[in-house]
């Protein structure tokens, strides 16, 4: 039985909306290259940073800002790693593959940074994520990439060796997007040109974002919190896009809007809203749906609980990772006082 099919999500959401006065935004972006070329390692520069807007419509304020540097092998291995403001003990994810064990390993060598919450965490737990669809942007620029790589001995380093059925909603076993082998279908994948997601009228609202020339990929969010009441808000764009030959504007593979509601002490996630902009498959856009099981979870515990409630053909890849950013909220608010 195949999975259910929706139209398309082929909306995109456009610039970020303007910062609002008692507001923290957090905003994140992982910008890969491949200085050697096709099938060499990558290299990944993550930029975030924490922007305070005042209530009284005062000058925003930055709160903290943190830099990486990975250069990851074509199997997603760290290679080497620089951090900004440094970090000695980052030094010990080296070696580290990315996945179930990076991030294993970053709950334990950066304790301390998952405690604070810091922007730097962020930017490590998503280097899973942005490093596993970092490849897709070749597929803009070489019609047969994927038949490339697997005649240069490169094995995928998605889903189980290269077999995404049951992976997430848009691989449920029938899905269009599965080859009859159980790999991705990588050919006839959704994708859609995306304005610039700085806002004309707000140059702050992002951190400086790098103009990319030749292939280049990027992964960038954004997490706008602030109170309404006893409640706090969240607001939250991501997206995944690329480089295109043609140039002009960028090309997303990958886009959410989210917006969620907590209340209580702790928080708990009262209210939860998945907005599917661009998705490759006309299956992916049933994975918002299963997000609501998310409702009543406590807001601070997302990054741990969206992996063991949205498992599998019950969560979409990156609208977990999406999901999961929420759990600094509550650290972020601290700032509005």
């Amino acid at each position: 039985m195949s999975p259910p099919a929706f139209p398309l999500a082929r909306n995109p959401a456009g610039p970020a909306p303007l910062r609002r006065p008692g507001s923290v935004r957090r905003t994140s972006s992982i910008e890969t290259t491949w200085p050697e070329g096709f099938g060499k390692p990558m290299l990944m520069q993550g930029r975030a940073r924490d922007l305070l807007t005042p209530a009284d419509g005062g000058a925003p304020t930055v709160l903290a800002e943190d830099h990486f540097t990975i250069l990851a092998s074509p199997t997603r291995e760290i290679l080497s790693i620089e951090v900004s403001p440094d970090r000695p003990h980052a030094q010990g994810l080296v070696g580290v593959r990315a996945g179930g064990a990076s991030r294993m390993a970053l709950n334990e060598i950066m304790a301390e940074e998952r405690v604070r919450g810091t922007p730097l965490f962020l930017l490590l737990d998503d280097f899973a994520g942005a490093s596993l669809v970092a490849g897709w942007v070749w597929s803009r620029w070489i019609p047969d990439w994927s038949e490339r790589a697997r005649a240069s001995g490169l094995q995928s380093t998605s889903g189980r060796r290269g077999k995404m059925e049951g992976v997430c909603t848009g691989f449920a076993p029938g899905s269009s997007a599965l080859e009859p082998d159980g790999a991705g279908e990588m050919k006839n994948q959704n994708c859609m040109p995306v304005p610039s997601m700085v806002h004309p009228d707000d140059p702050l609202g992002w951190h400086e974002l790098r103009v990319q020339d030749g292939v280049g990929k990027r992964r960038a969010r954004r997490v706008d919190v602030w109170r309404e009441g006893d409640a706090l808000a969240v607001d939250i764009g991501f997206q995944d896009s690329g480089t295109s030959p043609a140039g002009g504007d960028r090309i997303a593979i990958h886009e959410y809007m989210v917006k969620a509601r907590a209340e209580g002490d702790p928080m708990i996630l009262t209210e939860l809203s998945a907005d599917p902009r661009i998705l490759p498959f006309a299956e992916c856009p049933g994975a918002p749906a299963h997000a609501q099981r998310m409702v009543g979870t406590r807001i601070s515990d997302m990054r741990a609980a969206v992996l063991d409630t949205l498992p599998g053909i019950l969560g979409c890849t990156h609208l977990n990772d999406v999901l999961r950013s929420m759990a600094e909220a509550p650290i972020l608010a601290k700032h509005l006082g």
